[in-house]
């Protein structure tokens, strides 16, 4: 009986020893994942792009370069619409975004959107007569001269000239260029960008209360121009051309205009455009002008005064336009993601990139391809890693992401506008674009450059993730270049699109913060030129940044509450709020 007691009495303490053994390990496993807890939930605080993470990192300078060599490589041969390049650049973007898993983005189940586009090969002369003697000008030296109009042959014939200043008529500024006078079957002389008005207070610096200052606004980009010329009845419109207020040289008016241009072909055939569409250098304009006894000088200065009227010129002119013409069907890209919240899934933010570029001049000697690396296979690149980046996501964006490379940018933005007349899906359920052309292709930067600066809560957006990167948002370095105006963002934003643009005007790390821009330099040297290739000295560490800042953005519009809105005074307000209304 002891013993039994005995036995029962080790057996309960060894009992007791092992629950004791366990609570104690309980109690340090506990304390342990508590710890481990305590430690993780700061960083996670403190990091609010872990989650993105997966998307972040497919976002890598190898990436991008790799689809950029494939892009501006001569087999390409430089991707204008309507020739191999546009085949080869369609099916490769094509490509790429099917292998990643996205869906077609066209609700009928393709790929692409056609765009209807006409080809204009154009053989002009234009002469100025002055005192009964004709100087015939050279193409494309002196002049270059294009028509919108879809017809075989396009003749001014002994057209008055009228100098109309700037050509602008801005009703909120109280401008009038062409005041009473009838311009209507003539050709109209006109300077390019808006007036350069003097500050009332500081005469060094321009009045930013007219024209928006040293930014371009849309009146001074030629497209308006020769918009107004066609209101006002005008026969021709020629612009004369200055490297600093065009904002790039001569060189890339002849290399832009004095090729295969192109043009939507709609059922009017573009009769509603101005017959002829000219530029002019500025040696050919201040001759003509000294013949007719005026001075170019003089009438500049007049012409940025509110009572300045236009002069009619003692010369006439004549231009002829012979034009061989091709109708084809041309195409956007576009892929979509599906947002995974059912209730959200038909509203939609879109990221644009144009695909083509100059395409082959084989009147060149030597190199006749303009391969357009940076402008714009390296926006390209970065709309096939955005979509690498959303698809890597768990869970999904709750609103559905489109992924779209556009036709025909380089011809006056055709494809964006064409999808922002032709939508596949509605814009008064679609949030926001963000539109990427041309990155910076040389390094990390202190800052990235908005080009939208300022318009709407997007930039703001931006400057929050551009922050958590430890760098800044900063505005357009060239305003006066009136970037916003010449990249497909411009198309949505009228279509009254919030739109974010991001330009390539970045201070670098490499360099001293007041040392010249980089793009500045790509600018003179390489846009629109046969020299924009990828070169050895690049560094796209800068443009994964930039295109990651793009991905938090896109990500935060499409997960987000409120939707992007513009900011008060920007211009395109009134129609987005009128879209909204229906």
């Amino acid at each position: 009986m002891k013993q039994t007691l005995r036995r029962s009495s080790r057996r309960l303490s060894k009992l007791g020893v092992e629950r004791w053994t366990l609570s104690v390990g309980r109690f340090l496993l506990l304390l342990s994942l508590a710890v481990t807890f305590a430690t993780t939930l700061p960083l996670l605080a403190a990091d609010p792009d872990l989650p993105l993470k997966p998307g972040l990192e497919a976002i890598t300078p190898d990436a991008l370069l790799a689809h950029i060599k494939v892009l501006s490589s001569d087999e390409f041969e430089g991707r204008a619409p309507g020739t191999k390049g546009e085949e080869l650049s369609v099916s490769y973007i094509t490509d790429q975004l099917r292998k990643i898993g996205l869906l077609p983005g066209n609700p009928n189940g393709n790929f692409t959107q056609e765009v209807p586009l006409a080809g204009i090969k154009s053989d002009p002369k234009m002469s100025f007569t002055v005192n009964g003697q004709a100087a015939e000008l050279k193409y494309p030296d002196d002049f270059v001269a294009s028509s919108a109009r879809l017809q075989p042959e396009i003749k001014v014939d002994n057209s008055d000239i009228v100098f109309v200043g700037y050509g602008i008529v801005a009703p909120e500024y109280g401008w009038d260029d062409y005041k009473d006078v009838d311009v209507h079957g003539k050709t109209i002389l006109m300077l390019i960008n808006d007036p350069p008005i003097p500050s009332p207070k500081d005469p060094s610096k321009l009045d930013e209360k007219m024209f928006k200052g040293k930014a371009m606004t849309y009146y001074g980009r030629w497209t308006y121009k020769y918009e107004i010329a066609a209101q006002k009845g005008a026969a021709a419109a020629v612009i004369i051309h200055e490297t600093e207020p065009a904002a790039y040289p001569y060189t890339v008016v002849k290399t832009s205009w004095a090729k295969e241009n192109f043009e939507l072909d709609v059922p009017d055939k573009n009769a509603g455009a101005v017959q002829v569409r000219s530029w002019i250098t500025l040696d050919v304009a201040k001759k003509l002008l000294a013949d007719c006894g005026q001075d170019f000088d003089a009438l500049k200065k007049a012409a940025i005064s509110k009572n300045f009227r236009p002069v009619t010129l003692n010369a006439k002119a004549n231009i002829q336009i012979k034009q061989a013409l091709r109708s084809f069907k041309s195409h956007n890209v576009i892929a979509k993601l599906e947002g995974s919240d059912p209730n959200l899934k038909n509203e939609y933010v879109i990221y644009t990139a144009h695909w083509d570029h100059l395409g082959r001049h084989p009147e060149l000697s030597g190199d006749q391809i303009f391969n357009g690396a940076v402008d714009n296979a390296s926006g390209d690149a970065a709309v096939i890693q955005l979509a690498a980046a959303f698809s890597k996501l768990n869970p999904l964006p709750k609103r559905s992401v489109l992924f779209m490379c556009t036709t025909a940018e380089e011809a006056g933005l055709l494809g964006a506008k064409f999808y922002a007349e032709h939508p596949l899906y509605p814009l008064e359920k679609t949030l926001a674009d963000i539109n990427m052309d041309s990155l910076n292709v040389w390094g990390k930067a202190r800052d990235v450059e908005d080009t939208s600066f300022g318009l709407s809560t997007l930039d703001d957006m931006l400057a929050d993730a551009a922050k958590r990167q430890g760098r800044a948002a900063i505005s357009n370095s060239r305003p006066e270049k009136g970037s916003f105006y010449r990249a497909d963002n411009f198309e949505f934003s009228k279509a009254g699109l919030p739109s974010l643009y991001i330009g390539k005007g970045e201070h670098l790390l490499s360099r001293a913060p007041d040392a010249p821009l980089r793009s500045d330099e790509f600018d003179l040297k390489d846009y629109h030129q046969v020299t924009d290739e990828v070169k050895p000295d690049w560094d796209l560490s800068g443009a994964a940044q930039d295109v990651q800042l793009l991905f938090e953005v896109g990500h935060e519009v499409a997960n987000g509450e409120k939707w992007p809105e513009w900011k008060a005074g920007a211009e395109f307000k009134t129609k987005r709020d009128a879209t909204l209304r229906k």
